[in-house]
């Protein structure tokens, strides 16, 4: 069988969590002191400072705990500018990403600055934190930076000062979230095994080598590594070769439970696919039950598969599948 779709299908794509993690005691110094217009770095037992903090010193892997507060203003290192900000980003008109390497610190830190254009920004100039107005003890507590005239103090008094690290409302927990936002195309033989799905048929594709039918197909065989281009149309029928009872609800999944999930070996295929089973009491699907796919509406893929009525497979006929 050709070919039939020869363009990929694409959509969009959003992979996302939240991520929750303690803090330990100089990193939520650290943060809960941001929300109190405050910047703590740590001192390393060779006397330099690091902004933002960390548990361990890079060099050596001591433990430091020696907290100091730095100034607000400093220094930038290095910088790019961005033209297109991105949601979530700081600020929502075009910045410059600077490393900032705080009065007092040794090492530089990363967050935004505020300028109208890149021929504003330059290596060395002088800029201060803009405090954000609501502070909730997160890195954004910072708003961002913005230029600066002033110069750094010099004065040995104008040290970086000792910091116990204790506030009132000690931020201990932080809830960071992760997301990936892209367009994902399945490619060529994918895209044929969807569309074909649509019209309620199922495709594989048979390995020029080994003969084998891999469902869904995958453009080539994992087994002999060559390209799969013939199409071999299967099912619908098919055996039930192992499955699992669900008995804990997913969210966001209107089944009730306990139901059935298998893998279920479609007639002329090389390799099991997945899939609910229904139609029939949980406590009696087994190994070896014949099944056919069921579509509801106008669902791409079938809901569920029940069972056709026939008898049972014959173990031989499928124990290499499972």
């Amino acid at each position: 069988m050709a070919t039939t779709n020869p363009t990929p299908l694409r959509a969009p794509l959003t992979v996302e969590f939240p991520f929750t993690r303690s803090l330990g005691p100089v990193q939520s110094a650290f943060l809960t002191g941001l929300s109190h217009r405050t910047v703590l770095g740590v001192r390393t037992s060779d006397d330099r400072i690091l902004v933002p903090p960390t548990e361990y010193d890079p060099r050596t892997a001591e433990e430091i705990r020696d907290l100091v507060e730095v100034a607000p203003t400093g220094t930038v290192t290095t910088w790019a500018w961005n033209p297109s900000p991105r949601r979530f980003q700081p600020l929502d008109t075009p910045f410059a990403w600077v490393l900032v390497t705080l009065d007092g610190a040794g090492t530089a830190m990363l967050h935004a600055l505020d300028a109208p254009g890149p021929d504003h920004v330059r290596t060395g100039m002088r800029v201060r934190i803009r405090w954000a107005e609501e502070r909730t003890g997160a890195i954004t507590d910072i708003a961002c930076f913005e230029p600066y005239d002033a110069e750094p103090d010099t004065r040995p008094e104008g040290r970086p000062a000792s910091h116990d690290g204790r506030f009132d409302d000690m931020i201990t927990l932080l809830t960071a979230p992760a997301r990936l936002d892209y367009t994902y195309s399945p490619g060529r033989a994918p895209t044929d095994y969807l569309t074909a799905l649509a019209d309620h048929r199922t495709v594989g594709e048979r390995c020029p080598s080994c003969r084998k039918v891999y469902v869904p197909p995958r453009g080539a065989c994992p087994t002999c590594g060559i390209a799969t281009d013939e199409q071999v149309e299967v099912g619908p029928h098919g055996t039930v070769t192992t499955f699992c009872i669900v008995n804990i609800k997913a969210r966001n999944l209107d089944i009730e439970v306990p139901y059935v999930y298998g893998h279920i070996a479609l007639d002329g295929a090389g390799l099991a696919l997945h899939g609910r089973i229904a139609g029939i009491p949980y406590d009696q699907v087994r190994m070896g039950l014949r099944v056919e796919p069921v579509w509801v509406g106008e669902g791409r893929y079938p809901d569920h598969y029940r069972p056709t009525g026939e008898p049972d497979a014959d173990y031989d006929a499928y124990k290499e599948l499972i």
